[in-house]
Parts: C-alpha cells; structure tokens; sequence
C-alpha cells in the first residue's frame, strides 16, 4: 500500500456495514446449523450459485458454497482470539443449553464475559454475547 496515501474525504467514507460472508462445504449442513441450531431465518436470494443468506439487523449474512474450506484456527485453546463473527443474544445460558442439546461444543469467553464460542461445520467460529 502507498505511504503517501492521503485520508479519503467525506463523500468518499464508508458509512454501512452490509453483510459477512462465511464459506461452507456442504449447504444443508450449514443450513442446519445456522437455522436450527443458532434460529437465524434464511431470507430470499436470486443467484445462480448454491447458498444462503440471513438479514441479522441491519447487516445480512452470506454463506457461500466451495469445495473446500480450508481452516485458519491459530489458537485452538482460546477461541475468541481467532478469525470469528460476534451475534448478540438476549439470553445467553438458554442459547447454551440449546446449543449444547443439539451436541454442538461451545467455549464460554475466556475474559469471564457473557459470551460463548461455538464452530458451525465447517469450523467457522460464531461468538455469542448477551447484551
């Protein structure tokens, strides 16, 4: 990147979050995980690849079928401190039993915080927190 790179100006700020996208290998898996275990609705999409997409708020989440995700956990002893999306949650130790009921491991935030860590299939890293 350029040193010399100047602050882009106000017309030119970003000002919206709009989605996150999250590979997976095998879409019914994933389905399963991101709507029955973690209650997220799928909304409409119109594409000619397979996929999903969820409206969480203001921003939607894309996942998006490849042959091969590859994993990039660096610290497996402390979730939190890898690549990983963070939902808030009204009623976090009712999400846990849930969770925990449909056999999906979770590890609770090392910081002592109300918030919990949980893989969707293909190991992506989903962060809970009750606010």
């Amino acid at each position: 990147m350029k040193q010399n790179c100047d602050a882009l100006g106000g017309s030119l700020s970003i000002n919206q979050f709009l989605h996150a996208t999250l590979l997976v290998s095998h879409l019914e898996s994933a389905q399963h995980f991101y709507e029955a275990v973690l209650g997220l609705e799928p909304i409409e999409r119109d594409l000619s690849f397979a996929g999903a997409w969820y409206q969480i708020g203001a921003v939607q989440l894309h996942l998006i079928v490849t042959d091969a995700v590859i994993g990039d956990r660096v610290n497996p002893q402390k979730w939190g401190r890898n690549r990983h999306l963070a939902f808030a949650v009204t009623n976090l130790d009712a999400m846990k039993l849930h969770i925990e009921a449909c056999g999906c491991c979770v590890q609770m935030s090392a910081s002592g915080r109300a918030a919990l860590f949980v893989s969707d299939p293909d190991d992506n890293l989903i962060e809970l927190t009750q606010i």
